[in-house]
C-alpha cells in the first residue's frame, strides 16, 4: 500500500478504538476508586487555575461571577473523519444560595458529530451554566447539549467583559482549552450524564446527584481546595 493508504488504515484503527471507548466508557479507565476521583478533581482544578492565568484570552471574570454552575472535563477526546464522536469525564459543581460551592458530582460526556476534519484531538472542556436548572437536570438524569438546554460558544477575554454584563441568552456557555488557550466552542449534540460508578467510588455509597450537590458530605481535602479555588476565581464564600 502507498503512504496515503497506510495513513488511512492507521487512522481507521485509531478511530475504531475510539468508538469502542464511546460504546464502552468503562474501558477508558480501570475500575474507579476514591483516588481516581481525587485525581480527576485535581486535574479539573489545574484547568481552572490555568483559566485564571489567562486574563486577556480566558473566560471573562464577570461571566464566572454570574455562573450558577460549572462543568469541567479535562482531556476530552474528539475524533473526526467524516463521522466523528467525543468522549470525556469530569465534574460538575454548583454555586449554592449562600454563595459557597457544592461538592463535585462526577459526570460523563458522550456524543456523535459530523465533520470533515481528519484527526483526533484532545482538549479540556469548561461549561459555564447561567442558572442551576441545567445542573439539576444533569443530576436528575442526563441532558443533551443544544436540545435540552441551549448552548453557545462563550465570549473570551477582557474585550468581552462588557458583553457579559448584558442579558445572556444561552443557558450554557462552552469553552475549550487547547495549547494553553481558551476559546469559545460551538458544542452541540453531546450528552452529559451522571457517572454513577465514579460517584459511588468517591463517596463510598450510591448517592443521588441532588444529595451530592446539596448536602454536606464527608470528603477528602481536595474538595475544599477546589471550592476555595472557585471562590477566589468566580466569587462566593
Amino acid at each position: 500500500m502507498d503512504k496515503k493508504a497506510n495513513r488511512t488504515a492507521l487512522f481507521l484503527v485509531i478511530l475504531l478504538s475510539f468508538l469502542v471507548l464511546i460504546l464502552n466508557p468503562s474501558l477508558a479507565d480501570d475500575q474507579p476508586d476514591s483516588k481516581a476521583g481525587e485525581n480527576k478533581i485535581e486535574r479539573s482544578m489545574e484547568v481552572i487555575k490555568e483559566l485564571a492565568a489567562l486574563k486577556d484570552e480566558g473566560i471573562p471574570v464577570s461571566l464566572l461571577k454570574k455562573a450558577q454552575g460549572l462543568a469541567i472535563l479535562p482531556g476530552v477526546v474528539k475524533a473526526a473523519w467524516a463521522l466523528g464522536g467525543q468522549y470525556g469525564s469530569g465534574i460538575v459543581i454548583i454555586k449554592k444560595e449562600d454563595g459557597s460551592w457544592s461538592n463535585p458530582l462526577f459526570i460523563k460526556l458522550a456524543g456523535g458529530s459530523f465533520g470533515l476534519q481528519l484527526g483526533i484531538q484532545k482538549a479540556d472542556l469548561v461549561l459555564v451554566f447561567k442558572n442551576r436548572r441545567g445542573v439539576e437536570e444533569i443530576a436528575g438524569n442526563k441532558i443533551t447539549l443544544g436540545a435540552d438546554l441551549s448552548v453557545s460558544a462563550g465570549p473570551i477575554g477582557r474585550s468581552a467583559e462588557a458583553s457579559t454584563d448584558l442579558e445572556m441568552e444561552a443557558e450554557i456557555y462552552s469553552y475549550s482549552k487547547s495549547k494553553g488557550l481558551f476559546a469559545g466552542l460551538a458544542l452541540k449534540g453531546g450528552t452529559l450524564q451522571v457517572d454513577k460508578k465514579a460517584n459511588k467510588a468517591f463517596y463510598g455509597s450510591e448517592l443521588s446527584g441532588q444529595k451530592i450537590l446539596n448536602e454536606n458530605l464527608a470528603t477528602p481535602p481536595v474538595v475544599k481546595d477546589l471550592q476555595q479555588t472557585l471562590s477566589q476565581l468566580a466569587g462566593g464564600k
